[in-house]
């Protein structure tokens, strides 16, 4: 398998601060990634990488055989081949657009209708996606009217409609209810065992919302990684322990994991 992304040594600096430190990891071709960690601890600035929209400081990333930064690399070229869905792209979409012009949009590349003509086909893959999400009787509602569960299945619709090699979701399931997180995790894991769906990495807090179908972890710690690889031997009671900063008891029951703290003495 060949990797859709390898990161050797990079680290990203701002104001004398290492967003993340020295970081190596690659993502293979087939591979469902969750990026778990606290608040500030540089999973927002490893998808941005993963995204092209920001380059390191030092060592060196490989995004789908293209080197950022590299001679010869275009990222406007790279870009389409990676399917994007988080709170970044959801605050440039207008909220007066229907659900399915806002995922008709990303065939152009663009966040709003214009004079463009859609073809059919580009229609009925919108559909499809839609449908595949649950949105089908939401077609024509207006994006900003959405609770935030249709809109986080909007936005992953949209992100797969330019047939990406990569998808990168950040943090799908933040600020829904319990219903809205566990309908997402659900849809989520149906497409993450799709053997035709596209590599995938996740950012996420918690380990509750990592979908059945994804296949490894990375944990980072303050832009540090502390463990990398397969879920079942790296999400371990001791690093997840590690990673939060805090006694924890994970817990893996049928295709779900939970997490809990342990009591005080």
């Amino acid at each position: 398998m060949s990797d859709v992304l390898e990161l050797v040594d990079v680290s990203v600096v701002r104001d004398g601060r290492a967003l993340v430190d020295d970081v190596s990891w690659s993502v293979k071709e087939g591979e469902r990634w969750v990026i778990l960690g606290p608040n500030g601890a540089g999973k927002t600035t490893l998808l941005n990488i993963a995204s092209s929209y920001l380059f390191p400081t030092k060592g060196s990333a490989t995004v789908l055989g293209e080197q950022l930064g590299g001679v010869g690399t275009d990222v406007f070229d790279l870009r389409p081949r990676i399917g994007i869905a988080g709170v970044a792209m959801a605050d440039k979409l207008p909220r007066r657009q229907t659900v399915l012009q806002t995922v008709l949009t990303a065939a152009y590349g663009m966040t709003a209708t214009w004079h463009e003509n859609y073809d059919k086909v580009d229609e009925d893959r919108a559909r499809a996606f839609l449908d595949r999400l649950g949105m089908t009787e939401y077609l024509d509602r207006k994006f900003g009217t959405l609770s935030e569960g249709e809109r986080k299945r909007t936005l992953i619709a949209r992100a797969m409609m330019t047939d990406p090699e990569l998808l990168l979701l950040d943090e799908p399931a933040a600020g829904l209810d319990l219903g809205g997180r566990e309908d997402l995790v659900r849809r989520l894991g149906r497409l993450a065992r799709d053997p035709y769906a596209p590599s995938m990495i996740m950012v996420t807090h918690h380990v509750e919302e990592i979908a059945p179908g994804f296949t490894h972890v990375l944990m980072i710690r303050q832009g540090k990684v502390l463990a990398a690889g397969p879920m079942e031997t790296e999400l371990s009671s001791r690093n997840l322990s590690l990673c939060f900063g805090l006694p924890l008891v994970v817990e893996h029951q049928g295709d779900r994991y939970t997490a809990r703290g342990l009591p005080l003495a």
